[in-house]
């Protein structure tokens, strides 16, 4: 079987930067256990899978040792192959998928993605994170992953987290953030429980990030960059319960793959 493969790297206008993504769009779903191994092949932190359906398609993300609910990079990868690969027409798509229906438009020469929001809660650090992190954060918070924010932008560049202690935790990854000195705010973002030691940028990340952020700086209208080794940049709006994160996307290879 012959597939087609690509590589995007999402949230940056160069090669290189941002988030690399593997997208292969399917004609039908091919076998889990199938799409399992072409993502552990392809060692990237995702791998995105989407089949036609109806005016839309549906679409599913692994990391090299899971399948995950929710991937926004991989989506706008994914966006920007049908829209300058697939021959999409429109300017809008929408994405089926475990949690939800995402829509993705182009806008302002970028592509946005519209996510539903999920608010972080105050919650007592859990036992472990602050040891694995090497700093106390200011505030911990929980939403489907740990959320720490510190007081500086420094101090979240300066993290050096002991990642076997992070993969023990009870949610699969951690956030680190701050207020940004160029930008509304910072963050990292560790999950090695799911193969991703640091994600370079994370899309679903910022469903928890712009909600706290909005609420926090009294605004609705954020830029954010993620501070990893890549960088990520984005430029977000809270719209009531759900998140637009906009980004660039740059094409790296394409190809075919043999399984």
């Amino acid at each position: 079987m012959k597939l087609p493969i690509y590589q995007i790297d999402a949230f940056t206008t160069k090669a290189f930067g941002g988030n690399p993504a593997a997208v292969c769009p399917l004609t039908a779903w091919i076998p889990d256990a199938l799409m399992q191994s072409i993502a552990a092949e392809n060692n990237l932190a995702e791998t995105a899978f989407f089949v036609p359906q109806g005016d839309g398609y549906d679409i599913r993300w692994f990391t090299p040792l899971a399948e995950v609910k929710l991937c926004g990079h991989a989506t706008l990868a994914s966006a920007y192959v049908v829209f300058e690969r697939l021959a999409h027409g429109g300017e809008k798509i929408t994405f089926h998928s475990k949690s939800g229906p995402l829509f993705v438009t182009k806008s302002d020469g970028r592509i946005a993605l519209d996510f539903p929001a999920n608010p972080p809660r105050p919650c007592a650090p859990p036992p472990g994170l602050v040891e694995s992190l090497g700093k106390a954060p200011t505030e911990v918070r929980r939403a489907d992953v740990y959320f720490a924010v510190y007081g500086t932008e420094a101090e979240v560049r300066s993290l050096s987290p002991d990642m076997a202690g992070i993969e023990k935790l009870d949610e699969h990854a951690v956030i680190a953030t701050a207020p940004g000195t160029d930008v509304d705010f910072v963050s990292r973002f560790f999950a090695p429980q799911v193969g991703i030691p640091e994600d370079p940028a994370t899309g679903s990340a910022h469903c928890k990030l712009v909600p706290y952020w909005a609420e926090r700086l009294g605004k609705t209208v954020l830029r954010a960059r993620q501070v990893s080794a890549r960088v990520g940049e984005l430029w977000c709006e809270l719209r009531g319960d759900r998140v637009i994160m906009s980004g660039h996307a740059a094409p790296y290879l394409e190809g075919t793959i043999d399984v």
